[in-house]
């Protein structure tokens, strides 16, 4: 597994966190590791579920991108 750190706008609160922290566990293939205020760590297997996590949160109403 590979793991990869997500940049997440809009979090400002404890209710953010959870609601990312339940959309990126709702995502297959993921497996969260820790949700702070404004970024994520998560493993991955591959590649694709990190995209499906990013898409999970802007249904959630939380922009966010891959961190290199």
């Amino acid at each position: 597994m590979a793991e990869f750190k997500l940049r997440i706008d809009g979090m400002h609160c404890g209710s953010c966190v959870r609601r990312v922290t339940q959309a990126l566990a709702a995502t297959e293939g993921v497996k969260v590791e820790e949700v702070l205020i404004g970024t994520a760590r998560l493993n991955a297997a591959e590649t694709a579920p990190v995209e499906l996590a990013i898409a999970a949160l802007a249904k959630s109403g939380f922009p966010a991108h891959l961190e290199p």
